[in-house]
């Protein structure tokens, strides 16, 4: 049987302070390794700070092109934003305009370029890339992310594919409806394996996002079969805060990747970020 890898993931990484003392404590008194970085979030800073002190947590691109704020000003991508200045939040309308609108595409190629950039000048190494809301899942952002991403040192891409099986392994029935997302990851690894991109046999997250409590990220970390896993999870201080999505347990996720149960589910895993593996 193969070696259990395992990348433990906190995503929107500098959106508030609450989440980034969330990252330092997952990753110092809990089993995290790496954390999604949102460059347009209002703590951006403090968490590039807080990561440059932190050599052993690894740390990647959080692509912000749904319910956040451009890193151009809105001046220049007005067909991605509304009259806010914030993207657009129906991800239906928005990713129609950039499939078939050549201005949308160009805006959305320099916003992508302009977060790569705004990623490089933190001096921080780039160790993945995924989206908020799994963006990247269009099929034209896919193309833009990993050829823009290549030239900034892209060499790890989030596919989210959830095994149905091991998610009723941890919690019978947790897996009872059509995943309809599957078709679009299964052509998204297909474009990172024809770019010679890593990323991960299996992702968990999507099915328990907001709620990945103790019980179930254990369960995951025992239950993770033999190749390179992602967890991912959104660990808060506190369950409000500006840009908090209602209903999730930002707490109790914490809590999950400092809890006992969960640290010692991952004593028999060896953990890291993405390039800890891409050589393996």
């Amino acid at each position: 049987m193969g070696e259990r890898r395992l990348v433990i993931t906190a995503d929107d990484f500098g959106a508030d302070l609450a989440v980034n003392e969330a990252v330092e404590r997952g990753l110092r008194e809990g089993v995290l390794t790496a954390a999604s970085l949102m460059v347009t979030g209002a703590a951006a800073d403090d968490a590039a700070q807080r990561a440059r002190r932190l050599s052993n947590l690894r740390v990647g691109l959080h692509l912000a092109l749904v319910d956040a704020r451009p890193r151009l000003p809105a001046a220049e991508v007005p067909h991605l934003v509304g009259p806010d200045g914030m993207f657009r939040n129906d991800m239906v309308v928005a990713g129609a305009s950039m499939f078939f609108h050549p201005a949308a595409r160009r805006e959305l190629a320099a916003e992508i370029e302009a977060q790569f950039a705004a990623f490089a000048a933190t001096g921080l190494k780039l160790d993945h890339v995924n989206a908020h809301k799994h963006f990247h899942l269009h099929p034209t952002i896919a193309g833009l992310l990993i050829d823009i991403g290549k030239r900034h040192g892209l060499r790890a891409l989030r596919v989210p594919l959830e095994p149905a099986a091991t998610l009723n392994e941890v919690e019978p029935g947790a897996a009872s409806g059509l995943d309809l997302t599957a078709p679009f990851a299964k052509g998204m690894r297909a474009r990172a394996q024809r770019a010679g991109l890593a990323a991960p046999d299996q992702v968990f997250g999507l099915r328990w996002t907001g709620a990945m409590t103790a019980p179930r990220l254990a369960g995951l970390v025992r239950a993770a079969p033999p190749g390179l896993t992602e967890i991912y999870l959104h660990p808060a201080t506190e369950d409000r805060f500006v840009g908090s999505a209602a209903g999730y347990r930002y707490r109790e996720e914490l809590a999950a990747l400092m809890s006992e149960e969960v640290r010692a589910a991952a004593s028999g895993v060896r953990l890291g970020g993405f390039l800890d593996f891409a050589a393996n």
